[in-house]
């Protein structure tokens, strides 16, 4: 650090706690963005948790399922770290969340969003063995391969959010402390350092390589080698289904990584913070409730299995009580 930056930090008072803008700062649409917001917090719980809950079913035995169960309880965890606070300030006139809380929630938004890219490539490698290997699918995405998996993207996941927090909350804030964003992430809160965060952007750009790039990449191949074995199959129908197993997670991808790289490849970059609350919108709250909507209305297991459910007839005689 440069003398005259230590000289400038000694006359200003370290933040211990940081305000939170908000969505809007129009007092008039605090109710409607809190009636909307509640709804989709509603929906998302409800849509995850019904996900969550079929795929446990038997019949849906295989990976695919298994990380769709995984999928829809990080989704659930997201909106959950995010949406709660936001509705809150949506009624509250002091929208104050303390340094300890600010840090904890960037550590599990960070946590969870990695972990999501790394699982969303995991499925993508699930797909490629399903239909370029399917006769050694059952041997390959065993149940063994497939926890390996998860747990590989939950450590990495991890991993990636200690670091990025660490550095973040490393950074001295000296006020002013309005975040102008509705939760605590990375870009709003380096804009209140009142040091040079220069080499810091540099290191969140390398990290977004790592988090989005790098396995998007993996998907990337993942899926030319799927687009490459659904050509040679001689059927117009059959080159159809194949793919409608994959379009699915082909919307969730670019969506996911669409939003996080617009968002962190260019933490500082002349994209308004407008622009950038609708991108972590689509992240944090869009993509959670519109994922259980995605899988269950393009698979027709998941959609069988529900419809079997809803129609099952309840149970009508007494259960016998023994002593």
């Amino acid at each position: 650090m440069k003398p005259n930056e230590e000289r400038e930090l000694k006359n200003h008072t370290l933040l211990t706690e940081f305000v939170l803008s908000g969505l809007s700062s129009q007092p008039e649409l605090q109710n409607f963005l809190f009636f909307t917001f509640c709804l989709i917090y509603t929906f998302t719980i409800t849509g995850n948790l019904l996900i969550f809950l079929v795929t446990l079913h038997p019949t849906l035995h295989m990976p695919m399922y298994f990380f769709l169960r995984v999928l829809s309880f990080l989704d659930i965890s997201t909106a959950s770290i995010v949406v709660p606070k936001m509705l809150v300030n949506f009624q509250a006139e002091n929208r104050k969340i303390s340094y300890v809380g600010c840090a904890s929630q960037l550590y599990f938004v960070i946590f969870l969003a990695a972990t999501e890219c790394y699982i969303l490539a995991a499925m993508a490698y699930d797909r490629y063995v399903a239909i370029c290997n399917p006769l050694r699918y059952a041997i390959i995405m065993n149940r063994r391969a497939s926890l390996s998996l998860v747990l590989l993207s939950y450590c990495s996941g991890n991993v990636v959010s200690v670091v990025q927090t660490a550095w973040v909350f490393t950074l001295p804030f000296c006020g002013p402390n309005k975040i102008n964003y509705f939760f605590c992430d990375i870009p709003p809160l380096i804009m209140l350092s009142c040091t040079d965060t220069s080499l810091y952007e540099k290191q969140i750009v390398t990290a977004t390589v790592l988090v989005i790039f790098a396995p998007f990449c993996l998907i990337l191949v993942s899926y030319i080698c799927i687009i490459s074995t659904i050509l040679k199959i001689s059927s117009a129908e059959g080159r159809r289904k194949t793919f409608s197993t994959c379009s699915s997670h082909l919307i969730v991808v670019t969506l996911y990584y669409g939003s996080g790289t617009l968002i962190y490849l260019r933490p500082k970059s002349s994209n308004s913070q407008d622009t950038k609350k609708v991108l972590s919108l689509i992240y944090t709250a869009i993509i959670p409730t519109l994922n259980p909507l995605i899988y269950s209305l393009r698979n027709k297991e998941v959609k069988a299995v529900i419809i079997k459910i809803l129609l099952s007839p309840p149970l009508t005689t007494p259960l016998k009580l023994t002593h």
